[in-house]
């Protein structure tokens, strides 16, 4: 009999909807939450773990099965479950990926299931609402401390600001909506709740990092400024629809990492550099964590004379590294290298993935900036 059930319970995973997690998309899911009749995968029933009052989880294949529950299962299923816990979510509302980090994936989960956000969308108040002001804990550009900042997100002024104290007048930075880009990025600040936060200041890339110790706090502030760059972009592209200005909110950058890097004339010698592969900018950094860029360098398409080769030049001396890369702009090669084979790899495929992509008209723009780049 036990037998039979578990079997009844494996075979609902051939139905629509449910070869993939309810909540992240993973393949293959062998976990459920049996009082919400979806199907999960295990890293998302940890997080079902941790709300038990809404949400209580069994193996499909280890776990033994009562006929209620088998019966509840075939019920509801991941298709019935999305019609009913995400039929309201925000087109502007990040949905992680299985590739996501925890806390994102933690936010959705309970959004969906503990607070029912998208069932009643008065407590998307939030991040909907258009305007938003709080404290972080925002790193130091010189001492690297993280210190307590009041930030003030307003979309009628189409701006993110911060200010150094509480009582100021003046902010110390107003970036604009247009040119705003957010990630988390927990490894790299070393905090879970770690955010990173990109504007361009003049043309080039200005990093803050921030946290908050409130895991819905900071993936409330991450949505609202999804939610603000949607509403800035349907103003600035009337005619596109949501499924073509979604994907322009926010981006993760294709790769980031360790290189070495020679200067313009070949001969220095390699200095092992962290670079960033955001969209079309390569930009590289002494540090991480550093505010601006050493240097960026624009990867424009193959149609306007840009290559990524594998391996250097044969005569190329002073790297440590053996995997190398070359990029070819119209103006110059950039010589890069790689510790391992596997990194090279990864960095060509990013690259080459840019490269292969047709330009756009702004994106034009932007290259002849670059172009005239003292």
């Amino acid at each position: 009999m036990a037998k039979e059930r578990r079997r009844a319970v494996l075979e609902l995973l051939q139905r629509p909807g449910n070869a993939h997690c309810a909540d992240c998309g993973a393949p293959d899911p062998d976990w459920a939450s049996y009082t919400l009749g979806v199907f999960i995968c295990l890293s998302c029933s940890g997080i079902h773990r941790n709300i038990p009052q809404v949400s209580k989880v069994k193996s499909v294949r280890l776990d033994a099965w009562e006929e209620a529950q088998v019966e509840f299962m075939a019920s509801r299923g991941n298709a019935v479950a999305r019609a009913m816990f995400q039929s309201k979510v925000p087109p502007f509302y990040y949905r992680p990926s299985a590739s996501d980090c925890q806390l994102l994936r933690e936010q959705w989960i309970r959004a969906k299931y503990e607070r029912q956000e998208f069932t009643h969308p008065e407590r998307q108040e939030p991040y909907s609402a258009g305007y938003r002001e709080g404290f972080l804990w925002k790193r130091g550009r010189d001492n690297g401390q993280f210190l307590s900042r009041k930030f003030v997100l307003t979309e009628r002024e189409g701006a993110l600001k911060y200010f150094n104290r509480s009582d100021a007048k003046e902010p110390k930075a107003i970036m604009k909506i247009e040119h705003l880009n957010a990630t988390f990025q927990p490894a790299k600040i070393g905090h879970p709740h770690g955010l990173q936060v990109t504007y361009l200041k003049d043309n080039s890339t200005r990093n803050i990092f921030v946290y908050h110790e409130d895991g819905k706090e900071i993936v409330d502030w991450f949505n609202a400024l999804r939610a603000a760059r949607f509403h800035y972009l349907q103003v600035a592209f009337p005619g596109a629809s949501d499924a073509d200005l979604v994907p322009k909110l926010s981006r993760n950058y294709l790769q980031e990492g360790y290189m070495e890097k020679t200067g313009p004339k070949q001969t220095e010698g390699f200095r092992k550099r962290w670079f960033t592969m955001d969209d079309r900018r390569l930009m590289y950094f002494k540090d991480p964590l550093d505010a601006f860029a050493r240097g960026e360098v624009f990867i424009g398409s193959r149609e306007s004379g840009y290559t990524v080769l594998d391996g250097l030049p044969p005569s190329t001396q002073g790297h440590h590294w053996p995997h190398g890369i070359t990029i070819v702009t119209p103006e110059r090669r950039f010589l890069l290298a790689c510790e391992t084979e596997s990194e090279q790899r990864a960095w060509m495929e990013a690259l080459r993935t840019v490269v292969d992509r047709p330009m756009l008209p702004q994106e034009y723009a932007v290259e002849a900036h670059f172009k005239h780049k003292p």
